[in-house]
């Protein structure tokens, strides 16, 4: 091999070195990124730049996930047992999914997100936001850390103190918001 093909040899592995360096950095740079993009999204009210860091489907099956087993375990064995109270928990599945689909929407998600309950602000679908009003930070003081090189949280306190945790996936290069793991 003559040394020009040894040189342009060396110049394609330095080449390739530092594209995977760049994709390495691009991806743990991700998840700053897609809540970056959450923040601009929610204080412009834009849905869908939101619904392209947001993965509404999946979100909105683990929180009815969730809802559903805290009615389930509330409930108890023995009125699990009893067909009326069996009945009624169907009825109370039911109106969590309508409810978790009518609530986590762009809107609802902004107020989970700056720590507030979101009951408060669903009645104000449509009002115009106050300009004298400081605009609240969504994510503000949040905690951040992986978990695994696919999952990444963001901790917030809500207005009781509790830890909301916004989880964060990797599906290829894409970092979504895909959960929320509510307090206990």
């Amino acid at each position: 091999m003559s040394n020009v093909a040894r040189i342009a040899m060396k110049k394609w592995i330095a080449l390739l070195l530092v594209v995977l360096l760049v994709l390495a950095a691009y991806v743990a740079a991700g998840p700053w990124l897609t809540v970056r993009g959450i923040r601009s999204a929610i204080k412009t009210q834009d849905a869908t730049a939101l619904s392209r860091q947001v993965d509404f489907p999946a979100l909105r099956a683990s929180l009815k996930h969730q809802l559903g087993n805290r009615l389930v375990r509330g409930v108890g064995a023995e009125a699990q047992a009893n067909p009326i109270a069996a009945f009624g928990l169907t009825i109370a599945t039911g109106v969590i999914s309508t409810a978790v689909d009518g609530m986590v929407t762009p809107l609802g998600l902004a107020a989970v997100m700056e720590g507030r309950k979101v009951w408060k602000q669903v009645g104000d679908d449509f009002a115009p936001p106050d300009p004298a009003a400081p605009a609240p930070e969504p994510l503000h003081d949040a905690k951040y850390r992986y978990e695994s090189p696919s999952r990444f949280t963001a901790t917030i306190l809500d207005e009781d103190a509790r830890p909301l945790v916004f989880v964060l996936t990797r599906d290829g290069l894409r970092w979504r918001l895909t959960d929320i793991r509510l307090p206990p």
